[in-house]
């Protein structure tokens, strides 16, 4: 009964000052209600109603015009490589400092995993620097050595790792094999370079993916624990026994 009673004393508060009679202006009335819908209490007890029905309070969250982005992208490498970890310090001074967009896929191509910095071979290298013996060939993984090349021109050519075959025949014939801190020093802006990449589905892993092996146009490479004649040989691999895939 005190809280109560205490209630109606707060609530009557701001209509003290209203004497409301026959003859009180409307302008009068309407003050004194202005002045009961502002008092603090009031708002107090609408908040806690609105707390008891479980209405949310208004809140916002951190959002870019565009709404909420799923996509993620690398902005390290995983590795904790360390001399990874200089040359990406490296290249992202030179990105920052420079705007080359050369520095930038270096940068993106060194953050990146082992499967997508797939190895070039030294025949697909001399390949494809044919007419660009000038240039300095770059490649963000390995170059490895390819016994059916018998000659090696004169190339300069930077990678994170070369093969020792790979390497001194490179040597051998007069060319360069270069770090990407020497390359960094050459052409800071990657002037005078050409960008290459191995080729990433040439894995014995990738052989196994796509269509089911036996399923009609089906090139997939089937997973057997022997390549002897009875294994998966037969049916579905030759015209003579069912079909030909």
């Amino acid at each position: 009964m005190k809280t109560f009673g205490y209630f109606i004393a707060v609530l009557a508060t701001p209509l003290a000052s209203c004497s409301v009679t026959t003859t009180t202006s409307t302008r009068k009335v309407e003050g004194c209600a202005k002045g009961f819908q502002s008092h603090p209490f009031l708002a107090w007890w609408q908040e806690q109603q609105r707390r008891r029905r479980g209405t949310p309070v208004a809140m916002g969250i951190d959002l870019k015009a565009g709404g909420k982005s799923k996509k993620t992208k690398r902005t390290a490498p995983k590795s904790d490589d360390i001399y990874l970890k200089l040359l990406v310090k490296l290249y992202r001074f030179l990105v920052r400092r420079t705007g080359s967009n050369f520095n930038a896929v270096v940068l993106k191509r060194l953050f990146m995993s082992k499967v997508n910095k797939p190895p070039l071979s030294l025949s697909r290298l001399i390949r494809y620097t044919k007419g660009k013996e000038d240039k300095i060939a770059v490649v963000v993984g390995a170059v490895t050595d390819d016994i059916r090349v018998y000659e090696v021109p004169a190339l300069k050519v930077t990678a994170l790792r070369f093969t020792e075959t790979a390497r001194a025949r490179i040597e051998k014939a007069g060319g360069e094999c270069l770090t990407f801190d020497q390359l960094a020093l050459r052409a800071p802006l990657g002037q005078n370079t050409v960008l290459l990449r191995g080729p990433k589905n040439a894995r014995e892993a990738v052989k196994h993916f796509g269509p089911a092996p036996g399923v009609p146009h089906s090139h997939t490479k089937p997973y057997v624990r022997s390549k002897g004649r009875k294994f998966e040989r037969a049916r579905g691999r030759r015209n003579s026994r069912g079909f030909r895939v």
